[in-house]
């Protein structure tokens, strides 16, 4: 019995789950090994890039595109947002960002031009005065904008 691709991406627990369940042999999936990119020090895995609360750098608000800009101003705005998901929990479950309370987060979407949907870049604002976090590859990395140059 060959099981989809996608059971060997939620581990063995969920693959002898699985396999309980329609009756086939569980296959455990071999563990993503984790390494680390000299030049950029993210975490790599076999699945995905991702930044760790420690590796976030700045960029100044200067070198936003000026769509980034625009999100950031009706962030202080309190609105309106040009999609339903504007101002929702971001949950960071990968622990991205420093760890806060589950609520603490809120992702906002920075415009894409020529996008068909909300493209993949983001700013995502934290509680505290100018703690926004901007990612241009939709959650992979984030810089926090730093507003002093």
């Amino acid at each position: 019995m060959r099981i989809p691709p996608r059971i060997t991406r939620i581990g063995a627990a969920g693959a002898l789950a699985s396999a309980l369940l329609i009756g086939g042999t569980a296959v455990s999936a071999t563990p993503a090994v984790a390494t680390t990119h000299p030049a950029t020090s993210y975490a790599t895995t076999a699945h995905a890039t991702v930044a760790h609360a420690m590796d976030i750098g700045k960029l100044c608000y200067s070198k936003l595109p000026s769509q980034a800009h625009d999100t950031l101003d009706l962030i202080a705005k309190g609105g309106p947002y040009p999609y339903p998901k504007d101002g929702t929990v971001f949950d960071n479950r990968e622990h991205v960002l420093p760890d806060q309370s589950a609520d603490y987060y809120h992702e906002y979407t920075v415009v894409t031009p020529g996008s068909p949907d909300r493209g993949a870049r983001r700013i995502v604002a934290g509680q505290k005065k100018d703690e926004d976090y901007y990612t241009a590859d939709h959650y992979g990395t984030f810089a926090l904008v730093d507003r002093s140059c």
